[in-house]
């Protein structure tokens, strides 16, 4: 098992999986010489959704290096959608059937990123007729690129990932993620907390869903679970928990799709634990977000 976490991941230098890391490796790095210089801060649906002029200049890069190399897909990125659940509906709807859309998170972790906190990412996904088949998650704090083609396995520094053995929530570490709403979606999370906190090893909340699902997928949580995201939130995180072995849907118990906005992820191991942990909880049936 560790030789076969050895085996180097090779990648065709004209193939759309080299194309997504490209684009995020440089848009990575450029947005890491921004930190503590943008200029402007905006707000969307609440006061603690935030976007900044660095947000769209990196959706603005990604879209130019990816379309250079594949100028006949579809792209969807969160800074050219409206705000709001509705808007992010009609989005994923408008493109679920297309040949390739590529969907694209320029900046996880926006308010990190406002505060200097270390934990941001790029998240570069390609769905082809509404299954993704690339994901690509680069962290430049940390140097660190994740990487899944379906079928293909997912490696992080270019070593294949498995999700973590842990077999009881009792063992677990568990992540979390607090609603940009702070109306009924943050009431439901924060019940979740409340009775998930007791029962397993401990909680973590760094604040980017995307770097949250790489680290299920790299084995450092087992588990993690957040309320009323986004398809460029979950894409390619989503292809890089399957790849690595572990299990990925709507809380519901329903199976990922791009329209998911409330996640569960796990090692697989904690799955129906955790599930029904928060369907007792309260989080079985939620309402759909405005």
């Amino acid at each position: 098992m560790e030789e076969q976490q050895k085996v180097p991941y090779v990648v065709s230098g004209k193939s759309k999986v080299a194309v997504a890391i490209n684009a995020a490796s440089k848009t990575g790095e450029w947005i890491k010489s921004k930190l503590g210089d943008y200029k402007q801060l905006n707000t969307k649906v609440s006061s603690q959704d935030l976007v900044t002029e660095v947000d769209k200049g990196a959706e603005q890069m990604i879209r130019k290096l990816i379309l250079t190399y594949c100028p006949d897909d579809e792209f969807l990125g969160e800074e050219s959608v409206g705000a709001g659940a509705a808007a992010s509906a009609q989005a994923i709807n408008a493109v679920k059937d297309s040949e390739y859309v590529w969907i694209v998170d320029p900046i996880d972790g926006t308010t990190n990123f406002v505060h200097g906190f270390p934990y941001y990412c790029v998240s570069i996904a390609l769905a082809h007729k509404g299954e993704v088949i690339i994901g690509v998650i680069y962290d430049p704090s940390h140097d660190e690129l994740f990487v899944a083609e379906k079928g293909k396995g997912a490696y992080v520094h270019g070593n294949l990932m498995k999700v973590s053995q842990e077999a009881t929530l009792g063992e677990s570490l568990v992540a979390t993620g607090f609603p940009a709403d702070r109306g009924e979606s943050l009431r439901l999370n924060m019940s979740g907390l409340n009775a998930i906190v007791p029962k397993v090893r401990s909680i973590r909340n760094e604040g980017s869903a995307a770097l949250h699902l790489a680290y299920v997928a790299a084995g450092r949580l087992s588990a993690y679970w957040e309320i009323g995201l986004n398809a460029w939130d979950l894409a390619a995180g989503s292809l890089l928990v399957t790849e690595s072995g572990g299990r990925i849907g709507d809380i519901s118990g329903e199976d990922y799709h791009l329209a998911v906005r409330n996640v569960l992820a796990t090692n697989g191991h904690i799955h129906q634990e955790l599930m029904t942990e928060l369907h007792e909880a309260g989080l079985q049936h939620i309402p759909a977000q405005k």
